[in-house]
């Protein structure tokens, strides 16, 4: 055998060492620390944006700051899943933490919103790295049956990072300076000393043993058209709300985002198996069934998931640290599910159930919170999330170790960037779907709330009363929705009253000028007659007037005025205006200033009067249960597909084993093909 052949053996024989489970701890150390990086800047951001579009002067430009950081890592995951297959996983994990490091060093010191919103894009561009790399990696080192073991560590590093995430952003929103920087910064520095150990821990640890590379073309026109076609869509997903749904610029996007999606399939046609997300991959039903499947749960998880917070927060009155600890049922629930599910996948090697049973479980969830009310216990809450976190840990890891097991070891990463990719999509679109829907029906579901007799008498006691009107507390929820209804209704009865007083000063004036003409009075003491009848009528109507609005005062030159300080007279009164303003309500004819803009700020609900809040937060409620049921009748649909999905036998060998296995088979091929020739050779030697 010649030197060129055993040393080919040798390095084979090296490379075809199986990783062992200490190896395997180190990979995944070093993956958990990237994906920390990425989960936690998440939690952390969310809570302190209202904080810091405040300082920017640009709360209006919030939507912008998030749509950006989500446009990017959308559309960089499956440019990260082609080139990790063509130069290898972990050089491309390290790049995308280093450049996640440099968008947030950057975020750090942005001066506008507008800013804000590029250097996040920055960010996110790193971001599509660390949240698809770690699946691809992980698909490559483990079995699929193995790979569900795996899965709590990072369901743990997502539990902590859900739980401090929240704790941290509070701690430096609330901060006015932290080593002379404003403390709404370190949200974005803290990431820096995070990500330099995550960066060192990757390099340090995550050593696979390499592939040998495949097609080197870069698949640039699908990589073009994928950007032309999402980022117009996303766009109008995100603001379709601000813009209108029918709006120019949003017929524009849906145009533009049309002629991308054609020609991106057009494209990887063309490109075959070097495309971005090829399209081959569709050719099997378990990969096309888990695709469809992740976009319908994402689109129910993640639009629908971001009203809870929002409950926690508006309904429940916790503010943003206790919200994120009021979260932990459904981060428990998940973890639970996971594990579980992933012990049985790795003893049984099946995992038909899961999906069934997960989507199953999410759609209970939804439907118990259905049933919220704006006084509903926390109890209520926690059970509901508990049940969706049971299902969501029976799919998120299951949906993508399907889509890893219907490919070869050639698609794993385009396969498994390709799995996340489409399930951000979903959550993209339930995002901006049921966020839209939720607001859409907020100042209708407000107002609708008047209509409530008893709701609408409280709230109006309170708005009269110039104690709680002009409490500091109440000052913003009073501007906002209570003084055009107060105003109105006081000019309404003011110049009611002032009406009844001119009619009774013009009665006796012409009284008396009829007694004049008649000659009863004489005309040199018209004057006088008339001043003493106009006074006797006033005094009359005065008293009349009392009796049905007990809280007009009239002075003695007839100037009108309303005191609301009397509680009873304050009850009388409201109790009188409350038929005629529940029927306005009823039927839609009362105007308020009550809509989108109204609510883009709510912290006129923090600390204001119960009374006043309370028809805030049942229109909210009523909004939140209906995009509950939206989000429950997409889940259904999932459940119904999970039906009819195929789930072939789980491979019992990791990428790597398999292309090991392949290599070592044509190096048998090679070693019996030359003993051949070498045998032969010999037999024919004279």
């Amino acid at each position: 055998m010649s030197d060129i052949t055993q040393s080919r053996r040798a390095h084979t024989a090296a490379n075809d060492t199986v990783m062992t489970h200490r190896m395997i701890m180190f990979v995944i150390f070093g993956l958990m620390a990237g994906m920390f990086l990425s989960a936690l800047d998440q939690t952390v951001v969310g809570t302190a944006i209202r904080t810091i579009g405040d300082d920017l002067q640009g709360l209006s430009l919030q939507a912008w700051v998030t749509t950006a950081y989500l446009i990017v890592s959308t559309i960089s995951t499956p440019i990260y899943g082609k080139l990790s297959d063509i130069f290898g996983r972990r050089p491309l994990f390290l790049i995308a933490i280093v450049i996640f490091i440099i968008g947030s060093i950057l975020a750090s010191f942005a001066q506008s919103m507008v800013e804000l919103a590029a250097f996040r894009a920055i960010q996110g561009l790193g971001a599509g790295g660390l949240m698809s790399m770690p699946l691809a990696i992980m698909g490559d080192i483990l079995a699929p049956r193995e790979r569900a073991k795996y899965q709590g560590y990072f369901l743990a590093v997502f539990g902590i990072s859900s739980v401090i995430g929240p704790l941290v952003g509070g701690l430096f929103s609330g901060a006015s300076e932290i080593l002379f920087l404003t403390g709404w910064r370190w949200v974005f520095l803290i990431n820096v000393p995070i990500g330099i150990v995550a960066l060192a821990i990757v390099w340090r640890f995550l050593h696979i043993p390499k592939q040998p590379r495949h097609s080197v073309r870069i698949d640039w026109w699908g990589a073009t058209t994928v950007i032309v076609a999402l980022v117009p869509l996303l766009l109008v997903a995100e603001q379709g709300r601000e813009w209108g749904w029918g709006s120019p610029i949003a017929l524009a996007c849906y145009v533009v985002g049309a002629l991308g999606i054609l020609a991106f399939v057009i494209a990887e046609t063309k490109m075959k198996d070097d495309a971005l997300i090829p399209l081959k991959l569709f050719r099997s039903p378990t990969f096309s069934m888990a695709t469809v499947i992740g976009v319908l749960v994402g689109f129910g998880m993640f639009g629908a998931m971001l009203t809870l917070p929002l409950y926690l927060q508006l309904v429940l009155g916790s503010n943003p640290t206790q919200s994120g600890f009021e979260m932990l049922p459904m981060i428990l629930g998940l973890m639970i599910a996971s594990i579980a599910s992933g012990q049985l996948i790795a003893r049984t090697g099946r995992y038909r159930m899961f999906p069934i049973l997960g989507t199953l479980l999410m759609s209970v969830g939804f439907f118990l919170l259905t049933f919220l009310k704006y006084d509903s216990p926390y109890w209520h809450v926690a059970i509901a999330m508990l049940v969706i976190g049971l299902g969501l840990g029976q799919l998120m890891q299951t949906l993508t170790i399907a889509s890893q097991n219907s490919v070869g070891v050639r698609d794993m990463g385009v396969a498994t960037s390709g799995s996340t990719f489409f399930r951000q999509i979903g959550g993209t679109l339930g995002t901006a779907v049921l966020l839209s829907l939720l607001f859409t029906l907020m100042p209708s579901n407000i107002i609708g709330s008047f209509s409530d007799r008893a709701t609408l008498t409280d709230a109006l006691d309170a708005a009269f009363d110039p104690a709680t009107a002009s409490a500091p507390a109440n000052e913003k929820i009073m501007s906002s929705i209570y003084t055009p209804i107060v105003t109105q209704t006081t000019d309404a009865v003011t110049q009611q009253v002032q009406q009844g007083l001119q009619q009774a000063e013009d009665a006796a004036t012409q009284a008396v000028a009829q007694q004049v003409a008649a000659g009863q009075i004489p005309a040199s003491a018209q004057a006088q007659a008339s001043q003493a009848a106009v006074s006797q009528a006033i005094a009359a109507a005065t008293t009349e007037i009392q009796q049905q609005v007990p809280v007009a005062r009239v002075a003695a030159d007839g100037t009108v005025s309303l005191d609301f300080s009397d509680a009873d007279d304050r009850a009388a009164f409201v109790d009188t205006v409350a038929t005629t303003l529940t029927d306005e309500f009823t039927s839609g004819d009362q105007d308020t200033t009550i809509g989108g803009s109204t609510l883009d700020d709510t912290s006129f609900l923090v600390g204001a009067d119960p009374r006043l809040t309370k028809p805030f937060l049942v229109g909210f409620n009523s909004s939140a249960t209906s995009v509950y049921w939206v989000a429950m009748g997409v889940v259904l649909l999932a459940f119904v597909l999970s039906l009819f999905f195929r789930t072939p036998p789980l491979r019992a060998k990791s990428a790597l084993q398999e292309a090991a296995d392949e290599r070592r088979g044509k190096d048998d091929e090679e070693k019996r093909a030359a003993e051949a020739a070498t045998q032969t050779g010999a037999l024919l030697t004279p």
